[in-house]
């Protein structure tokens, strides 16, 4: 919800870097003034695995246009993202780019009260709210490293794309042999490395059946 529409009592810092003032643009309709500012990003600006940091620098190129009912405030705004991948969980980063567009009614001391929306505060307005919404839209939902990342190995958990193609972890074990197949390893008797197991099967009362040419007991 808008800063103006939770507060509207509350007095805009004109020292505070999203604070415009339309002093220099007067109110006679289709005047315009244009801008450029480097702002701190605000805070809260995430959305899952990425967001903007806090206090990381934002460019923006500011046009403020006067109509009737207010001042059409248009905004381009460039900042950096960064976060996790959401395959391989490494590191992310790159630019974004939104445009903002917004009326500022003037204030119902005018008599024209904006009561819907945002409004100005004399000659003051406050871009920030806006400026938050437009860049968590623009975040991506499921951000990725590179567009063909492999993710992680589902055994291991190490990155496939570091491992190689050569990563592997043999065949499968039955899960129901797999602690006498450890056992036999520890043991250093037969069926260490599976090779026992791997040549003969169990029958359905859990007894070795005998390979070829071996004595049935």
């Amino acid at each position: 919800m808008p800063q103006s529409r939770k507060n509207p009592s509350a007095r805009l810092d004109p020292r505070k870097p999203l604070v415009f003032s339309t002093l220099d643009l007067g109110r006679s309709p289709g005047s315009e003034y244009s801008q450029q500012r480097t702002v701190p990003a605000p805070a809260y600006v995430e959305a899952g695995l990425v967001g903007v940091a806090e206090g990381s620098d934002v460019e923006l190129d500011v046009r403020m246009e006067a109509v009737s009912e207010g001042v059409l405030v248009t905004v381009t705004a460039r900042a950096q993202v960064t976060g996790e991948c959401a395959r391989c969980l490494g590191p992310v980063s790159g630019p974004v780019e939104v445009r903002a567009q917004e009326l500022f009614a003037y204030s119902a001391d005018d008599g024209q009260a904006g009561a819907e929306g945002y409004s100005l505060q004399g000659d003051l307005l406050d871009f920030e709210p806006v400026l938050h919404d437009a860049l968590v839209l623009a975040l991506p939902l499921a951000p990725l490293c590179q567009e063909d990342c492999p993710g992680l190995c589902v055994e291991c958990g190490v990155p496939l794309a570091q491992a190689g193609p050569d990563h592997g972890h043999g065949p499968a074990i039955d899960p129901r042999w797999a602690s006498l197949q450890e056992a036999a390893a520890r043991l250093g008797g037969p069926g260490a490395g599976g090779s026992e197991l791997d040549e003969t099967e169990m029958n359905g009362n859990g007894r070795r059946t005998p390979s070829a040419g071996e004595p049935d007991d």
